[in-house]
């Protein structure tokens, strides 16, 4: 069956004010009787092995070990009152590279998930991440070879075997994004973020919709973890301007809601920073981490990230023993405490006091947190409307929308930023009023840099 895009032609609120923590204007049900964006935020526990070979003679005690973690997971939750979770399993590339692999792991956590349903009610929902594998050979062929096919596999392996949720974060368009982020070039980062990845997004989730559709499983959504965390992960480390990851924040919302364009229903990925402002578009739930993922990185968006979730997340922990337990177990009760303020203080009608104190406590912080702001959020959307159908004309306004905002957090005296930061804020500024309109013009100026690192027909582009 053939899935054609859809582009969003407005907002799904009316105001900004009207969006929440724990509720969508279009909840999406999943799992055995999960409803996610309909009152409530549940938790979403992601896990991940400790280091250890995946390997055919070591399979047996990888299945093991991921058992016994979701086995500690669901007792945390029944020990914590939690009507609810969702639990995501994210694949090591070994898992879809090897598609029997990751639908035998995938079948042993469904099983423990029915087995805790009937035996303590527990309501539960897996969402299975299969990895990008394309990325693994350079340039990557995105729509055609071996590891494509594989990939596709491995996503039909896990539905077949009893995913409820299937996501990606998908990577078209990173090898060009890698080299143009490192070197802070707002041309190769637009034609990147502005010309491949929509493409493949388009491509790549027409496939993964009718693959949830056969199998009659919910098609979650993508993450632009591998450009926009990526930016964020390289700035916290000082390589690269905040205000550089800030705008490259922003313009991965329009590559990301082309899952949604596609097809895809939500609830969006924890890792996609941008999921509020395709939820502002779109009204579908979305996954959203903060605080409780330190265990995974740092970020500057602990609080404002928890402003209109609908899944709270820990991204992902390894199963490593802490005096409190197995990590995994820990964080389920970390995030268990945290929806229960959420839904506690939705229930005492103090939830828009409680998501406005988020915004607060982050928003002028940081330039990357500004983003997230709320007002920031819905105005972005407004501007991706105004820009109408075309991929690249989204991810231009994002990025001078993303300026103005810094500029004006400055301007009135809300955020200070250091002379290197305001230096690079000005030569981004310059870079981006130099970008032609046209994402023709910009892809012959791009080749000159970055035409050895992408293959045109994996795009769709002409040679």
């Amino acid at each position: 069956m053939s899935y054609h895009r859809k582009p969003v032609t407005g907002m799904a609120y009316s105001s900004p004010e009207e969006m929440i923590f724990g509720s969508a204007a279009k909840p999406i049900a999943c799992g055995n009787g999960v409803l996610v964006g309909a009152g409530e935020v549940i938790p979403e526990v992601n896990f991940t092995l400790p280091p250890m070979a995946i390997r055919e003679e070591t399979l047996p005690d990888v299945r093991q070990r991921f058992r016994e973690m979701v086995e500690r997971i669901l007792t945390r939750a029944v020990q914590q009152g939690l009507s609810a979770l969702v639990l995501e399993l994210e694949h090591l590339y070994e898992l879809t590279l090897h598609p029997d692999w990751g639908a035998l792991v995938t079948a042993d956590i469904k099983a423990l998930m029915e087995d805790f349903e009937q035996r303590y009610g527990l309501r539960s929902a897996l969402r299975v991440t299969v990895a990008d594998i394309r990325d693994q050979q350079r340039p990557p062929h995105m729509r055609t070879g071996e590891l494509f096919a594989t990939m596709l596999q491995a996503f039909e392996r896990c539905a077949d075997a009893g995913a409820d949720i299937l996501s990606i974060e998908s990577t078209g368009g990173k090898e060009v994004n890698d080299h143009a982020l490192v070197q802070g070039d707002m041309e190769g980062i637009a034609f990147a973020l502005g010309v491949l990845a929509p493409r493949d997004m388009e491509s790549l989730w027409e496939a993964i919709v009718d693959i949830a559709h056969r199998y009659k499983v919910v098609p979650g959504g993508d993450t632009a973890c591998g450009f926009g965390n990526t930016a964020m992960q390289l700035a916290y480390q000082g390589l690269l301007p905040k205000v550089l990851a800030a705008v490259v924040r922003l313009m991965t919302v329009p590559r990301s809601l082309v899952a949604v364009e596609m097809g895809a229903t939500g609830p969006l990925k924890d890792c996609g920073y941008e999921n509020p402002v395709i939820k502002a578009l779109t009204g579908v739930p979305i996954s959203m981490e903060g605080k409780s993922s330190a265990c995974a990185h740092s970020s500057p968006l602990g609080n404002i990230a928890a402003a209109v979730c609908d899944l709270w997340s820990n991204e992902t922990v390894q199963d490593v023993r802490l005096l409190g337990g197995y990590a995994p177990a820990v964080f389920t009760e970390i995030l268990a405490y945290d929806c229960r303020l959420m839904n506690t203080a939705l229930k005492q009608g103090q939830g828009h006091t409680l998501r406005d104190l988020l915004v607060l406590s982050d928003h002028h912080r940081d330039p990357q947190a500004l983003m997230l702001d709320l007002r920031v959020v819905y105005e972005a959307g407004k501007r991706i409307v105004g820009a109408g159908e075309d991929h690249y004309a989204r991810t231009l306004a994002m990025a001078r929308y993303a300026t103005e905002e810094i500029r004006r957090a400055v301007r009135e005296g809300n955020m200070t930023l250091e002379q290197r930061e305001e230096r690079w804020l000005g030569m981004i500024e310059d870079a981006l009023a130099d970008l032609p309109e046209d994402a023709d013009a910009l892809r012959q100026r791009a080749d000159l840099n970055y035409g050895s690192l992408y293959i045109p027909a994996e795009y769709g582009l002409s040679t």
